[in-house]
């Protein structure tokens, strides 16, 4: 790949992954539209670990209480609470682990590369989003999280394998359902992420030590220039949540996904 092109991948990749509108629908039609050769699950996955990484520096602060969870999980240290969202979210998270363990040993994810489902289920996913942020109440927080909030909102998650869902999308969606607030459902989203997107990473590696070192290094800068696309865009979406709905989002899905099918 050329330089231009990695930085075109993660440019649209730290920009739609936190923004509903679907990160891996926009990095299949980026080689539509430009006639770049497509980049393969392995540069996709790798754009991912940059968000990851972008998500665990602006939510410093809840990495670390989560971390103190996970050391209280082991006898060390006082944290009930963090300890119990923490389980919360691993619990949350694998639904996504199954469902995508399946489709990659089935090698069934190449067969969703298709610009009509990512249609689809932009403009499907996208009603979902406009309803729940209409109708959603806006009373909880991240620190109000159960059980039962998070195996439903990695439930929501697991659908995000499929292109044109969006995983912020969807995740949102849920959490706004359940009564969070613009801002908390957001931040719900990204930190239940960490461990999905972390376990997505670890898949690739048998393929990384495998891999030619030209493809090595494509995946690793393409990476890091994600990392500062992903950091600026959550800063802009975290302070944008705080004075404006979803509909925004809701709009752009629904007209990029009936584009697609019109021209496809």
């Amino acid at each position: 790949m050329t330089f231009i092109q990695m930085l075109l991948l993660a440019v649209v990749q730290g920009v739609t992954e936190f923004l509903p509108i679907s990160s891996s629908g926009h990095l299949i039609l980026l080689p539509v539209f430009t006639g770049y050769a497509d980049q393969g699950p392995m540069i996709d996955i790798a754009v991912h670990v940059g968000s990851l990484l972008a998500i665990m520096t602006y939510f410093f602060k809840d990495v670390i209480a989560l971390g103190r969870g996970g050391f209280a999980t082991i006898g060390i240290g006082q944290a009930e609470k963090e300890k119990r969202l923490l389980w919360w979210i691993i619990i949350g998270t694998i639904p996504a682990v199954i469902v995508g363990l399946f489709l990659k040993t089935g090698g069934y994810l190449e067969g969703f590369r298709s610009t009509t489902l990512v249609g689809i289920n932009l403009i499907i996913y996208g009603i979902l989003l406009g309803i729940a942020d209409r109708i959603g109440k806006q009373v909880k927080s991240f620190e109000d999280m159960t059980l039962k909030d998070g195996i439903l909102v990695g439930l929501a998650q697991a659908l995000a394998l499929i292109p044109g869902t969006s995983r912020s999308g969807v995740t949102m969606t849920a959490a706004r359902f359940l009564g969070y607030s613009r801002v908390e459902a957001a931040r719900f989203s990204f930190l239940l992420s960490i461990p999905a997107v972390a376990g997505a990473g670890i898949l690739i590696i048998p393929d990384l030590m495998d891999a030619s070192s030209d493809l090595l290094m494509e995946a690793l800068i393409t990476g890091a220039l994600t990392f500062l696309a992903a950091l600026a865009t959550m800063a802009f979406l975290m302070q944008f949540l705080r004075k404006a709905s979803m509909m925004v989002f809701v709009i752009y899905r629904v007209a990029m996904g009936a584009a697609l099918l019109a021209f496809f």
